[in-house]
């Protein structure tokens, strides 16, 4: 039963990593003409925009790897690892950067929202911005929990 739910949530995570490869390829670019088609006054600003959208794909792919290598662990049953703990650490790391990538898209919005009248603009982008900060508290927390449990096994090892 263990094995199939992580067969499942690894093709969760390739349905996911293949979508994000879609919206790299093909999204980002039509995003970029469309956009500074509409929006010339801050051409610049969208091909910054659309620059640090791609750098958050290379963060995204590195924890999506780490994901796969901890279903690998919880599959061989080491989940209660070292390395599963470094595998959430890593996550947390890169969620936190694709959260700080996502904060410094926020300011750039600023000259579309204010020439379109639209500031909920700014605030649907500082919402995008949080969503990678609950994966990093999450991967957090999880990561303490784990370390615990693993230091609890060790002790109660040494004890019989």
């Amino acid at each position: 039963m263990k094995k199939q739910s992580t067969y499942f949530l690894r093709f969760v995570l390739t349905i996911l990593g293949l979508a994000v490869l879609a919206f790299c390829i093909f999204a980002l670019p039509e995003m970029l003409s469309g956009a500074s088609a509409e929006f010339p006054y801050a051409s610049m600003a969208v091909s910054l925009i659309i620059l640090i959208l791609y750098a958050t794909a290379i963060p995204f792919y590195i924890a999506m790897w780490h994901t796969f290598k901890l279903l690998n662990y919880i599959d061989k049953n080491k989940a209660f690892s070292e390395l599963s703990v470094l595998a959430l650490k890593k996550i947390k790391i890169c969620a936190a950067v694709i959260s700080a990538f996502y904060i410094g898209i926020v300011p750039l919005l600023f000259p579309i929202a204010d020439m379109d009248d639209a500031p909920g603009l700014l605030l649907i982008g500082a919402a995008i911005a949080c969503a990678p900060i609950a994966v990093a508290v999450f991967a957090s927390l999880l990561q303490k929990l784990l370390q615990n449990a693993i230091d609890i096994q060790s002790e109660n090892d040494l004890t019989v």
